[in-house]
């Protein structure tokens, strides 16, 4: 293969079309409603789901989303607010107020469509009573720093919130909810993306809790306070969400099988490892390196050429002064144990094109991305330490950069084995 890399890019650009919110809206619009047809969205994708929408439904729409900064796209009927991600600020909690706004007064005759996909609990900040964004921009700063998985955070989240957990939904009652989401969550469990805004969940007060306690979450002692008899988030078996319908209507699945096949049609026998990887992004980097090397030095378990595919959402336990970036943490883990293999290249990439909170989607990495590291005076060790891996990869001028991509299935990890 003359360009393993442009290779690499080439399957991550297939899974992410295999995501377009175009192609996926399509088959999952419910009927148009007698009365009126409100639209109510969050998420990074959640512009260009409410474009695509808008170019297929039949009838009048109306309604408000909110998308990270930078991240809009035109819209003719629905109103796109930008506010900031990962943590939360002024414009988020402006955009919740707008949405719990959109769906007051409605009747059974109207029609409640969400637009949900990641990046929503950062960008629909809505404090309980008695408590400040800058509160909740404490708890968001906390969790992101603690290294626990997505589905945990969120269910901490959903019970610090006054349209997470099901509320905004529960605010659209009596018209019906129909919630169109877009999963970065590994399990795909529509209830966790984005903390479920319109969707609840099963997890309790108690579970919030005990999820603080494991993963050693500190928070400001109000907000500690708060979790300690904070009261349930509306309940899954609600009358108030009986006639509500969900559908997920693209995932890191839907994209990786896009990619094994667009792989498979250029020659490249491929596999999944999961769609649903979680854990320390070090450790999963780490695991995939001694996987390839037993691959590429000893021909075992599968045999080259081969591509591994793996989906799912892991985390950075943030201890340096780094800013985290899970991908780029991922790879330098992965880097440092394939150093020398010639015939491994990897690449580690948000299919949203933000790789945590910098400008990068991810990076590439191959057997001499350790020794031009440390030709450049950059040990990887010291830089995993720091959280900063994307430091290093900018050194040696392996970043992958994409911009926004308009939607959000989560991590897509390729590495090709020769």
């Amino acid at each position: 293969m003359r360009n393993p890399r442009e290779f690499l890019a080439s399957l991550f650009d297939v899974a992410v079309e295999a995501a377009n919110p175009d192609h996926c809206i399509r088959r999952f619009l419910p009927q148009r409603p007698r009365g009126r047809t409100i639209v109510v969205g969050a998420g990074k994708g959640s512009a260009q789901l409410a474009r695509a929408l808008e170019n297929h439904w039949p009838g009048p729409v109306e309604g408000t989303v909110v998308t990270r900064y930078g991240y809009a796209a035109g819209c003719r009927h629905v109103e796109v607010i930008e506010a900031a991600h990962p943590v939360p600020d002024a414009a988020g909690l402006l955009a919740s107020g707008r949405l719990l706004d959109r769906v007051k007064g409605l009747t059974e005759d109207d029609l409640v469509i969400a637009l949900v996909c990641g990046g929503g609990s950062a960008l629909l900040p809505c404090p309980p009573d008695g408590f400040t964004l800058d509160d909740e921009i404490a708890l968001n700063r906390a969790l992101l720093a603690s290294g626990a998985p997505i589905s945990a955070m969120n269910t901490i989240r959903k019970h610090f919130s006054g349209i997470k957990g099901g509320r905004l939904a529960a605010a659209a009652f009596p018209a019906k909810v129909v919630s169109l989401v877009v999963s970065d969550i590994p399990g795909d469990d529509p209830a966790l993306v984005s903390s479920g805004p319109t969707i609840p969940s099963a997890g309790t007060a108690a579970d919030a809790l005990a999820m603080i306690g494991r993963y050693r979450i500190v928070l400001p002692d109000p907000v500690a306070r708060y979790f300690s008899k904070c009261g349930a988030a509306p309940a899954v078996d609600d009358a108030l969400f009986a006639a509500n319908t969900v559908h997920v209507i693209a995932s890191a699945r839907v994209s990786l099988n896009a990619a094994v096949e667009a792989a498979k049609r250029a020659g490249v026998p491929a596999v999944i490892l999961s769609d649903s990887l979680e854990g320390e992004a070090r450790e999963a980097g780490a695991f995939h390196a001694a996987l390839s090397r037993e691959i590429h030095d000893h021909g075992q378990l599968l045999s080259r050429p081969i591509l591994l595919l793996s989906g799912g959402e892991t985390t950075v336990t943030v201890r340096g002064r780094g800013k985290g970036g899970r991908n780029s943490e991922f790879l330098l883990a992965f880097a440092s144990r394939i150093a020398g293999a010639g015939g491994i290249h990897a690449l580690a990439a948000d299919t949203d094109g933000i790789d945590g909170s910098e400008d990068n989607a991810g990076a590439f990495a191959d057997g001499s991305s350790f020794e031009r590291m440390l030709s450049r005076g950059i040990r990887a060790e010291d830089y995993l330490a720091n959280n900063d891996a994307r430091s290093a990869f900018a050194a040696i001028d392996d970043l992958f950069v994409t911009g926004p991509t308009g939607t959000n299935v989560n991590d897509f990890r390729a590495i090709l084995i020769l």
